[in-house]
């Protein structure tokens, strides 16, 4: 059937493969089963309302407001929230069930939300066993990283991360799966000492090149396929790569490599859709999945549709950053997984089983309505119920939630925790304050930067000037770098300055949200579209331009020259 969106009033198709995965999903309580009703929101509105809940990267200085120790986390001291460090928030100096109540028939159900969303202290960080990971948030077993964040998971000396997995000794990647020695990298995996690389894998030694697959010692190319020593597309010799390669240390020649490389990205040939060792998928960069629709930045689906970033999920629908560890049934769900079964309209949910709108539940069981929960069962608002209990109060409160319109739902946005600039949908949905407002969200009115009047310190253009002066070295750690694009202040981390010196990279000038913001430009628009093959090469069994039509995440008003999949393997050398 085609609806029209009650927010931005596009019309978008429900499916029949979606009605059919709606009524599997729906649940029964008391006897009763609860039909979920077909979205009312398009899929891009839908996943823009789930993104309001998660604040990836903006960490905060606070106390901790049961121990009051110095803690960080990613609520600033503006939010009407208790925050508690892990250490806390996971003992027994309190207790969740504490904050239950009673549904409230005279009120609607997400009005009582929001009170108890307030109310229930939140814990500072979604970061399981860091070591010496402090800074990483909806992270996990993460060791000596900084800043590795959404779904980052099982990496080491990573830094600047944004989905890195199985990852050792990388900065500034995004989704980058078992990469080591990396920087400066989109979208690649099983990748080794590769720096300024998209769309690569098995490849070891290649730098500004795009589209690279068994590769290695590779620079300035594209669309090459198991080549040693190739410079722009041509064979070269060992010395002439290496003096290439050697240019990365100074900053001004650093800065023409960027922009060559850009014209290496423009230039190159782009079959449809990222899909790696796929089977029945539409989307971009997947690996490892089958039968995965509309489905971005993953790996390991099967019988997804309208997923954005995460693992190991199946029979699932609209998600984003869920997985990890394996999650199976789960619908209009952000940050959820860590392992889960049966979670609809969640936020948060680690390990988690059969829970229905709740918010940052851990370990728990049959749960309804519940906000920062842990290893609990039968509860409903944070109130426990036996199983009898449990059910018959469900039935009632969903029963009102079909009067009032809510169930089916996702928490409305004005429920959410942040500021709209402070969060992962201003990343993807980018707003201004007045059109976030508009929409219902709040606005972080605080600097999401610390101000900072100087001095700063001014960074020498070549590498080899710290390499030789262990002095100047230790005073880059020390001071602050004034951003060249944003002019906000920024530092180098010792264990940053550690991998430039030996990796002898020129030390960057940008802060790093405005890295992080021009590697997100490299994507596609986590869309798709029809369109018709560009090729017009002799020689790939057309005359002329090649009309194949074809699904793809490539924009028609983009610069990308997007081939079928038949010109595009026809192509790659």
């Amino acid at each position: 059937m085609n609806k029209t969106c009650k927010q931005c009033e596009k019309e978008f198709e429900v499916a029949d493969w979606d009605i059919e995965f709606l009524r599997k999903l729906s649940p029964t309580f008391d006897g009763k089963q609860f039909l979920i009703p077909s979205p009312t929101l398009c899929p891009d509105c839908r996943r823009q309302r789930r993104m309001v809940w998660r604040n990836n990267q903006f960490l905060f200085s606070r106390k901790c407001d049961l121990c009051a120790k110095d803690i960080i986390s990613t609520y600033s001291t503006s939010k009407p929230f208790k925050v508690y460090c892990a250490d806390c928030w996971w003992s027994d100096k309190w207790s969740p069930i504490d904050y239950g109540r009673d549904f409230n028939p005279e009120k609607s159900f997400f009005e009582q939300m929001a009170e108890l969303i307030k109310n229930v202290p939140r814990i500072a960080l979604m970061n399981k066993n860091p070591e010496n990971s402090d800074y990483c948030n909806y992270a996990g077993n993460n060791k000596n990283c900084y800043l590795a964040v959404a779904g980052s998971w099982n990496n080491e000396n990573c830094l600047y991360g944004f989905r890195m997995s199985h990852s050792k000794d990388c900065v500034d990647c995004f989704s980058i799966e078992k990469g080591e020695l990396c920087y400066q990298i989109f979208s690649c995996h099983d990748i080794y000492h590769c720096f300024y690389c998209n769309f690569c894998s098995d490849c070891s030694e290649c730098y500004f090149s795009v589209d690279l697959k068994g590769c290695d010692h590779c620079i300035f190319s594209n669309n090459l396929r198991n080549k040693s020593y190739y410079a722009f597309n041509k064979p070269c010799t060992k010395e002439e790569f290496e003096k290439l390669a050697a240019k990365i240390s100074d900053t001004e020649d650093l800065n023409r490599m960027e922009e060559k490389f850009k014209e290496i990205a423009k230039s190159s040939i782009y079959r449809p859709m990222k899909l790696d060792n796929c089977e029945n998928c539409e989307g971009d960069d997947l690996l490892n999945s089958k039968n995965a629709k509309e489905a971005y930045y993953a790996f390991g689906l099967e019988d997804v549709k309208y997923f954005l970033i995460g693992e190991d999920t199946k029979d699932s629908m609209d998600c984003s950053a869920t997985g990890v560890g394996g999650c199976q049934l789960f619908y209009e769900s952000m940050s959820s997984g860590v392992e889960g079964y049966n979670n609809l309209f969640t936020n948060g949910n680690w390990t988690c089983s059969n829970t229905y709108y709740c918010e940052t539940i851990f370990n728990s069981k049959n749960c309804f309505g519940c906000v920062n929960l842990r290893k609990e069962e039968n509860c409903i608002l944070n109130k426990k119920y036996t199983s009898e209990e449990y059910e018959k109060k469900v039935a009632e409160i969903i029963e009102q939630m079909q009067s009032t319109g809510e169930w089916g739902e996702f928490f409305p946005v004005k429920l959410g925790p942040y500021g709209y600039n402070e969060t992962f949908a201003q990343n993807f949905h980018p707003l201004s304050k007045e059109q976030a407002l508009e929409l219902g969200a709040e606005w972080q009115e605080d600097e999401l930067t610390p101000s900072y009047p100087g001095p700063f310190l001014e960074v020498r253009s070549n590498i080899d000037d710290y390499i030789n002066n262990p002095v100047l070295a230790n005073e880059v750690v020390k001071g602050a770098i004034k951003c060249e694009s944003t002019g906000k202040p920024f530092r180098i981390m010792p264990q940053e300055m550690a991998f430039y010196l030996k990796t002898k990279i020129a030390l960057p000038k940008k802060h790093y949200n405005a890295r992080f913001d021009e590697r997100l430009s490299i994507g596609t628009p986590r869309k798709l579209w029809e369109r018709e093959c560009m090729c017009e090469q002799q020689g790939h069994g057309h005359d002329g331009k090649c009309s194949n039509k074809f699904k793809t995440s490539f924009s028609p008003d983009g610069p990308e020259k997007v081939y079928c999949e038949s010109c595009y393997q026809k192509a790659v050398l």
